[in-house]
């Protein structure tokens, strides 16, 4: 059973109540608090020692992700974030020094987006560190953005670049936040979704959620110098001579931007005639953060890969937790 076959059996009896908006299966729950002209957000995500780092990852950089994946999210809804509990699993043995660069890196991150931890839970673990964040936001309730809003002929576009992220990125992302309020603020953006399980797992999610499929070209998918350089070293041409192909762990760069994860972008969807005008305006607002159109939503439920030989269905992959 995959993780997504598990989430399904999990979520499809839970108890529900009039107070929720949009339940499992978003970026993040929406629930209606009373506020006239806004929803509340709330998100919860972990990161485990050996999973989503290794155990001598700097203890700043483990804090920091763990809340930045949670900001990733409500950046994907167009949200604005407040405030984050944690809870902390740790060994026995634990040293102290190392848990307060953990509490460093989140504290640097959440003052960055005026977020306010409030408290949170500790316990111990048998052998490995465990952090959990739940975050709360608010997004404006004529600007959120969920999966499910894709239309036929919309474009497709996703930010930065894709692949590699291993190489650090996945430590170091910086959440989307500002470019998803300033999308939601001047554009009709239909559908959205943050990059954690790579574009061709997290693309499928988008679609199955719209009812829709998608035709992507190529050569258009923005891969990272990160993929590209892991390719080139994997090739073995400096040590042997050799100019054979052979790239790490078997994936080309174009492979690695679809299915390596971690990617923490966002991908979403406007319609079709707002996509010059969009790539206009964000080349002034954010000079230095890539902007790609990478295909169109279609009718069906197929995703369709064209370049200049012909067309192919969409890779599988995507990072699976309990491959």
């Amino acid at each position: 059973m995959n993780e997504f076959e598990l989430i399904h059996r999990l979520t499809r009896n839970l108890p529900t109540n009039a107070a929720v908006v949009t339940g499992p299966g978003d970026d993040c729950a929406v629930l209606d608090c009373g506020a006239p002209d806004r929803w509340l957000l709330f998100k919860t995500d972990a990161v485990v020692q050996d999973i989503h780092f290794t155990r001598d990852t700097p203890p700043e950089k483990v804090g920091r992700k763990a809340l930045a994946r949670c900001l990733s999210d409500v950046a994907a809804m167009a949200g604005v974030p407040t405030a984050a509990v944690v809870t902390l699993g740790l060994p026995r043995a634990f040293q102290l020094r190392p848990v307060e660069q953990i509490y460093a890196g989140m504290n640097r991150l959440a003052r960055a987006h005026t977020v306010a931890i409030v408290g949170g839970e500790t316990t111990t673990h048998p052998d490995r560190v465990l952090i959990s964040v739940a975050l709360v936001g608010w997004v404006e309730k004529n600007r959120v953005v969920r999966r499910s809003g894709a239309r036929v002929g919309d474009a497709l576009f996703v930010t930065g670049t894709l692949g590699g992220s291993l190489a650090g990125k996945h430590l170091d992302f910086e959440p989307r936040l500002a470019e998803a309020r300033w999308l939601a603020e001047h554009f009709a953006v239909h559908a959205m979704i943050d990059l954690s399980d790579g574009l061709a797992g997290d693309l499928r999610h988008l679609l199955r959620a719209s009812g829709v499929g998608a035709e992507l070209l190529k050569t258009a998918i923005p891969i990272s110098r990160a993929a590209r350089e892991r390719h080139r070293a994997g090739s073995g041409a400096e040590a042997s001579g050799d100019s054979s192909p052979r790239p790490v762990e078997g994936k080309s760069p174009w492979l690695a931007a679809l299915t390596d994860g971690e990617d923490f972008e966002l991908l979403f969807t406007v319609p079709s005639k707002a996509a010059v005008p969009l790539l206009d305006a964000w080349r002034q607002q954010f000079p230095k953060l890539r902007l790609s159109c990478i295909g169109k939503i279609t009718a069906g439920n197929t995703v369709i890969v064209r370049d200049k030989h012909g067309s192919q269905s969409l890779p599988e992959g995507g990072y699976a937790h309990f491959a």
